[in-house]
């Protein structure tokens, strides 16, 4: 009961992060997992925290192609600026 208690925050904490942060993150507990240096209880954790990092970089990486998809030419195809993603243009 106490774990879903604290995933909560967690989740809204790993929303609000930076794509470097949260990289950093992931691979501090990659290395971690890797050397085998953590408990099982701790390992399963940090694992779980893992796929929430990866899921958020994997989605700020989708926006940031979306972005660049969206970016206007001009009729000779050069860049003439951006178009918002929230227009749907």
């Amino acid at each position: 009961m106490s774990t879903q208690k604290k995933a909560a925050p967690q989740k809204a904490e790993i929303s609000s992060m930076s794509f470097a942060r949260a990289m950093a993150e992931l691979e501090s507990i990659v290395g971690r997992l890797e050397r085998g240096d953590v408990e099982l209880e701790e390992s399963i954790t940090i694992y779980e925290r893992g796929e929430a990092l990866k899921a958020h970089c994997d989605r700020l990486l989708r926006q940031a192609e979306a972005k660049v998809e969206k970016i206007a030419l001009d009729g000779e195809g050069a860049p003439k600026g951006t178009v918002s993603l929230d227009s749907g243009k």
